[in-house]
């Protein structure tokens, strides 16, 4: 695409509305595109270099030398990643960006620290060095500067996985079986799919592979009582649903009403019957009190970082904060000491984030091992097994971007004993 003065001033708009990160960054473009009504190229034009800039952000800041202005961030990303040469970028420079942008353009990763090359403020990798080497840094890294694929989930009470897999192959969309999820679908491409038959009827759902996975760890049987204590807008509470072949009760428990709200159209389009929709004002509500020692499984799907999900939502890596962690892990902590007395004898509880961090992972579960000696950690590997799903995992799953190329995902499988 050609980069004339008017896409290059929107690009810059953008970044400048997008890049004091005080909102999540697909949000403020959201607005910004509401607000400017531009065309469908202008608009790709903007989101990818907007993205690519949060992606590459701690490069291109040592590319700009000290002067990371919207406008210079914008042009060093397009003449370093956006596969423009200097050439085709000139017409838009001004008088003294020329000779900057051919030296911006020659800054590379090898020269630069590992929290720079990859891409992660210089906290996170201190935090990650408590149980990675520095190589995975890197490679984990590496992966999440790279956008994440769509992934699919096939509704099981409407549709097989081959018979849409033939429909998207019909209908031209090259896609392919996700390799652990048994009802996944990878598509090469980002198509748009709200208006696409199979998605109207409900037969697919998005949802990334490695989220799938945490429904098969918790494995709900048909009649089962089921609570997903943090439901949000509900993507697992409608597997869990298919899971369930709609049978039993599963409750959708979250603390946001427009989440829940988010959950209705779904719910509407996939045929499920037993999922009761449940606003909490916080984990001790008496509601949640009132269903205590009577679930046979529940979810925890907890609050955290996001940081395993970067390749989606780069701008959470200068969102959180030392601090921010902090405030979560005693958000967690609570999450999960009280999500676990819904559990009756016997019951399996599912701890999970999309964290890549000790400190929302494992020293939670370990802790709260420490404190209910009722608890016992089942192997996730060994349950995976059991599913069928071709993934060699020890105690915990531990999803990794750079070696599974899903989100990075954490899960405990706690049983009461």
């Amino acid at each position: 695409m050609l980069i004339t003065e008017y896409r290059l001033d929107l690009t810059v708009q953008a970044l400048r509305a997008i890049l004091p990160l005080q909102h999540p960054a697909d949000t403020s473009l959201r607005y910004f595109f509401k607000n400017e009504r531009i065309g469908s190229k202008e608009r790709a034009l903007v989101a990818e270099t907007v993205f690519g800039v949060l992606r590459h952000r701690l490069l291109l800041e040592i590319a700009c030398s000290g002067n990371p202005t919207p406008r210079r961030m914008a042009l060093a990303y397009l003449a370093k990643f956006g596969g423009y040469n200097l050439r085709e970028i000139e017409p838009v420079l001004k008088r003294d960006e020329k000779e900057w942008l051919a030296t911006a353009k020659g800054t590379v990763y090898e020269d630069q620290s590992l929290s720079v090359q990859a891409e992660l403020p210089q906290w996170i990798v201190d935090k990650m060095r408590e149980n990675h080497a520095d190589e995975e840094i890197l490679a984990a890294g590496r992966a999440m500067q790279q956008a994440a694929p769509l992934d699919l989930r096939v509704n099981t009470l409407k549709a097989r996985r081959e018979d849409v897999l033939k429909q998207l192959q019909e209908q031209d969309i090259a896609a392919a079986e996700t390799p652990y999820s048994p009802i996944g679908i990878r598509l090469k491409d980002k198509v748009p799919l709200d208006r696409n038959a199979l998605f109207e009827n409900g037969a697919i759902e998005v949802q990334d592979e490695g989220s799938q996975l945490l429904g098969f760890l918790l494995a709900p049987r048909r009649n089962d009582m089921v609570v997903d204590f943090c439901a949000g807008a509900g993507g697992k509470t409608l597997m869990l649903s298919a899971l369930m072949n709609s049978q039993g009760r599963l409750y959708a428990m979250d603390v946001s009403e427009k989440r829940l709200a988010n959950l209705k159209p779904r719910l509407k389009r996939s045929g499920a019957s037993n999922i009761q929709p449940m606003l909490i004002a916080h984990e001790n509500d008496l509601k949640v009190k009132r269903l205590s020692g009577k679930m046979d499984r529940v979810l925890v799907d907890a609050p955290c970082s996001g940081l395993g999900t970067l390749r989606r939502n780069p701008d959470l890596k200068f969102r959180q904060s030392e601090k921010s962690i902090e405030e979560l892990n005693q958000k967690q902590a609570a999450i999960l000491n009280s999500a676990s007395r819904l559990l009756k004898k016997g019951g399996r509880l599912v701890y999970a984030t999309c964290s890549i961090l000790l400190d929302e992972n494992q020293r939670i579960v370990e802790a709260f091992l420490s404190s209910h000696p009722e608890f016992a950690l089942r192997p996730a590997g060994e349950i995976l097994q059991q599913q069928k799903i071709p993934l060699e995992m020890g105690d915990y799953l531990e999803l990794k971007p750079h070696i599974h190329a899903t989100d990075g995902f954490f899960a405990a499988v706690l049983e009461r004993t």
